[in-house]
C-alpha cells in the first residue's frame, strides 16, 4: 500500500481542509483531482508530515506520518507548485543541495545531480543561474531535485502549470518514464485532466476535504450503451450522412465517428447502414465516459 488515511481531519480556524478523510491507495501512478479549496495541497502536506492534523492516523510507505516524518521525507520526492528555487544558484548546485537534504554525502549528491540533470534534459544548462531558466526549465529543475535521491514516491503538484505544449509534453514523458520504467510510485496533482489521464492509471477525487471517488480510471469510466466509436474503410463523411438519415447523432473525431443511436435502437443499425452503403466497418466499440465526465459527475454528487 502506498499510503493510508484513517479519519483524517485538518482545520485552519473555521475552515475544514480535510474532513474525516479515509483512503487506501495502492502503489502506482495516482492522479489527484479536485477544484480549488478541495484539500489537495493539505493532503500532500499531511503525507509529508508538514502539517499536524486534528485527528486521525495514517501511514506513508508503511511509516506513521505523525511520528516518522523524516524517514518518510527521505523516501519521497516532492516538486511543489510554488517556485522554490534559490536565486543566484546554478542548477547543479540546487539539485545537489536537495540530495544533501535527504542525507546524501556531498560528493555523491553532486555526482547524482549531474546525472539527474542529464536525464531531465538540462545538462547544458547545469552551470546557469536558476533565475535565467525558462518556465519549462524551472519545472524540469524542480523535477530533478525531487528525484535526485531516487525516491520510492514522487509527488508532483501542478507540474505543467504555465508551460507551452512542447514543455508540457516533456514533463509528461518524464513522469511516465519514472513510473513505468524507473519503478517510482507517483502522486500527480493537476487541474489538467488530460495530463492526469496521460500519466496515471488510478485517480482520487476530492472536494471540500472529502473523498468523492477513487479507483482505476478504466473502471471509473462507464460504458455508454447508446454511444459508439466507428471507423470505416471508405468515405467517412458519406457514411456519417447515412447514419444521420437513420436518426443517429454523429460527430467526427479524426478518422473516428462518434455515433449516438436513437432511443431503443441497437448497434445493428450501424451494421445495417454499412451494408446498405457498401462500407466496411474497421472499428466499432462502445464509447466510454471521459475522465472529465467522471470528475464532473463526482462533483455533482458532493
Amino acid at each position: 500500500m502506498l499510503f493510508q488515511f484513517s479519519n483524517i481531519t485538518k482545520t485552519y480556524g473555521d475552515v475544514t481542509a480535510l474532513d474525516h478523510l479515509n483512503l487506501d491507495v495502492p502503489e502506482g501512478a495516482i492522479g489527484l483531482l479536485g477544484p480549488n479549496g478541495s484539500g489537495k495541497t493539505t493532503m500532500i502536506r499531511t503525507l509529508l508530515g508538514l502539517v499536524s492534523v486534528n485527528e486521525g492516523s495514517g501511514r506513508v510507505l508503511g511509516k506513521d506520518f505523525r511520528r516518522q516524518q523524516l524517514e518518510i521525507r527521505r523516501d519521497v520526492g516532492f516538486a511543489p507548485e510554488d517556485e522554490c528555487l534559490f536565486p543566484h544558484t546554478v542548477g547543479v548546485e540546487f539539485v545537489a543541495y536537495a540530495g544533501e537534504l535527504t542525507g546524501m554525502r556531498r560528493t555523491d549528491a553532486l555526482q547524482r545531480a549531474h546525472e539527474t540533470l542529464d536525464y531531465v534534459g538540462l545538462g547544458e544548462a547545469r552551470y546557469r543561474k536558476v533565475e535565467s531558466y525558462s518556465t519549462g526549465m524551472k519545472q524540469r529543475l524542480k523535477l530533478a531535485s525531487a528525484v535526485v535521491h531516487d525516491p520510492k514516491l514522487l509527488i508532483l503538484d501542478e507540474p505543467t502549470n504555465g508551460m507551452d505544449p512542447a514543455g508540457r509534453q516533456q514533463i509528461l514523458e518524464l513522469a511516465r518514464d519514472l513510473t513505468m520504467n524507473k519503478g517510482m510510485s507517483l502522486l500527480f496533482s493537476s487541474h489538467l485532466l488530460p495530463d492526469v489521464e496521460a500519466v496515471c492509471s488510478y485517480v482520487i477525487v476530492l472536494a471540500g476535504g472529502k473523498l468523492l471517488a477513487q479507483g482505476e480510471i478504466a473502471e471509473l469510466k462507464q460504458v455508454h450503451r447508446h454511444a459508439f466509436e466507428v471507423r470505416v474503410k471508405g468515405d467517412l463523411a458519406l457514411f456519417a450522412a447515412r447514419l444521420e438519415r437513420a436518426g443517429c447523432a454523429v460527430s467526427e473525431w479524426g478518422e473516428i465517428l462518434k455515433v449516438v443511436l436513437p432511443a431503443e435502437a441497437s448497434p445493428q443499425l450501424i451494421w445495417a447502414a454499412a451494408a446498405d452503403a457498401g462500407e466496411q466497418i474497421r472499428h466499432l466499440r462502445p464509447q466510454r465516459s471521459t475522465l472529465e465526465e467522471v470528475f464532473l459527475s463526482s462533483l455533482e454528487q458532493a
